[in-house]
């Protein structure tokens, strides 16, 4: 079993045509972006990547084309965890496992309802785990559709006694959360990878492994310099915090169009459609708002970096 590397794990977005399609030119292409900046690995069929919105053919398809144009250095962690039975998702999961990723990333939603305990997520995660190969890592995501389960102490100290979990994509964006969760998993395999960027630095300083967030689908370069240097040049480090983390309300703007329109500024040949947001609604006003967050990037690398 391989042992994935700290650091930065963009959440890869789905490049479509405007006739719906997935645009393998431009997923190339993108590839080529992340890794030209940085990226330890990257989180392909994920949230980001609208797995809820793709068949599991193109699920399939997808993650093979991917991992066959990713440098063999860049880890690949996959999750693609959409079905709701149990019996599905075992199916579903070893297919994208033969595929011939790093980790696969379960979805904490998908083992429990909102009013179900840690202890029916937990069965039913060591279910679909068990029946998954033992060479491939394992992962979780506090992915907030179709709701939000933030895992507790209690379910990752549960979850790290299995070395094969490696991977937890943290969305819970409270700083003494994130340092309870770190105390619980101290000393296993089980490390975590924060996805807000406003807690970034402190919880680095704390002992995260690095950032996995859609905003590394706008400047990964950047958190990679912060999780290469956050310890050694703490004043560098304060200044890139602060721009990611107020650079980061672009998140909340018209993700992931907005992400899809950047990457255009960067001069990836790709469209806007998405499968899970209007495209026509992303005003113009939005526009000017990301082309000015591409503009004011540059001119930070250039003075901070």
């Amino acid at each position: 079993m391989k042992i994935i590397p700290n650091g930065v794990y963009p959440t890869m977005i789905t490049p479509f045509t405007d006739d719906n399609k997935i645009d393998y030119n431009a997923v190339e292409q993108l590839i080529h972006w992340y890794v030209d900046r940085g990226v330890a690995g990257i989180f392909a069929i994920c949230q980001s990547s609208e797995i809820f919105f793709l068949s599991l053919e193109e699920k399939l398809n997808l993650l093979k084309f991917i991992v066959e144009r990713t440098p063999k250095d860049v880890s690949i962690i996959a999750s693609g965890h959409t079905a709701e039975d149990i019996e599905t998702q075992i199916k579903e999961a070893q297919a994208i496992c033969e595929i011939g990723i790093d980790a696969y990333v379960f979805i904490s939603n998908r083992f429990a309802a909102a009013d179900e305990s840690d202890d029916v997520l937990l069965e039913r995660m060591e279910k679909v785990a068990s029946a998954l190969p033992e060479d491939i890592g394992l992962g979780v995501y506090e992915c907030p559709y179709p709701y939000k389960r933030v895992l507790t102490p209690y379910v990752l100290k549960k979850m790290s006694e299995n070395p094969r979990y490696q991977f937890l994509k943290d969305t819970c964006c409270r700083i003494e959360e994130i340092r309870a969760k770190l105390e619980a998993v101290k000393g296993t395999n089980l490390r975590i990878f924060n996805a807000n960027s406003a807690t970034l630095l402190e919880s680095l300083r704390l002992g995260c492994a690095g950032f996995s967030g859609v905003m590394a689908n706008f400047h990964p370069e950047l958190y990679a310099e912060l999780c290469n240097i956050y310890d050694t040049d703490p004043e560098k480090a304060e200044k890139i915090q602060n721009f990611v983390g107020f650079a980061s309300v672009a998140e909340y703007q018209y993700y992931p169009v907005n992400a899809k329109y950047h990457l255009t500024l960067t001069g990836i040949d790709m469209g806007i459609h998405t499968r899970s947001k209007d495209a026509s609604k992303f005003t113009e006003s939005q526009r000017k708002e990301i082309q000015q967050l591409y503009k004011l990037t540059n001119l930070f690398k250039e003075t901070v970096l």
